[in-house]
């Protein structure tokens, strides 16, 4: 049967996931980091970032869209870290905004809160870079929007979205010279795909 709505139980599993998914892969993610500096820690960065967030989400008893809304946006700005963690933060924020207006998730919400979420991401940053977590983002966006217009089985929207979002990521070396010449994607891309299959 297809799943049509995200309830708020559902939704704490699929983060706490997602979490676990991240720090499961940040060294694979850090290898992968050659922009804005090789400093091999976006991956560290943002779970650190999301595992803050996803302290206060598993904390919470019971919660409605709006409490586990709060716990996801402000433990992770309480937690961002580096570059990558402040984007991925400034993304859940954008994305919350949008949810706690509702009690479930549908493909049509969904679409809005990545489309806030991308919107968020790219007022914070001061000169954004295509080719980046933000390419990736916005990809994600796009194909949100597009999608919810197609279908109401979020299950299946969300994978064509990650299927979407990996498209985006392999051509990510295109856009930035730095990471065609290290032979990589962009790290931070990776980091955010890495999170939507662990909710998935």
């Amino acid at each position: 049967m297809a799943v049509k709505t995200i309830n708020t139980e559902l939704l704490q599993k699929m983060f706490l996931a997602g979490a676990a998914n991240l720090e499961a892969k940040k060294e694979f993610i850090n290898e992968l980091n050659v922009f804005p500096v090789p400093d091999g820690d976006t991956g560290t960065n943002m779970t650190l970032t999301i595992l803050s967030a996803a302290k206060e989400v598993k904390a919470l008893e019971n919660p409605d869209m709006v409490a586990i809304a709060k716990a996801i946006s402000s433990g992770s700005l309480r937690g961002a870290r580096g570059n990558s963690g402040v984007i991925l933060s400034q993304l859940l924020r954008g994305f919350t905004k949008e949810i706690r207006e509702h009690k479930e998730i549908d493909t049509i919400t969904l679409a809005k809160a990545c489309e806030r979420a991308t919107a968020t991401a790219y007022k914070a940053v001061m000169k954004p870079k295509e080719g980046t977590i933000l390419t990736v983002a916005k990809g994600i966006s796009d194909k949100a929007a597009e999608i919810a217009s197609q279908t109401d089985d979020i299950e299946e929207a969300m994978r064509i979205i990650i299927e979407h979002a990996e498209y985006v990521l392999s051509k990510t070396p295109d856009m930035l010279p730095v990471l065609k010449e290290a032979g990589v994607v962009d790290s931070g891309g990776q980091g955010l795909v890495v999170v939507l299959k662990g909710m998935y």
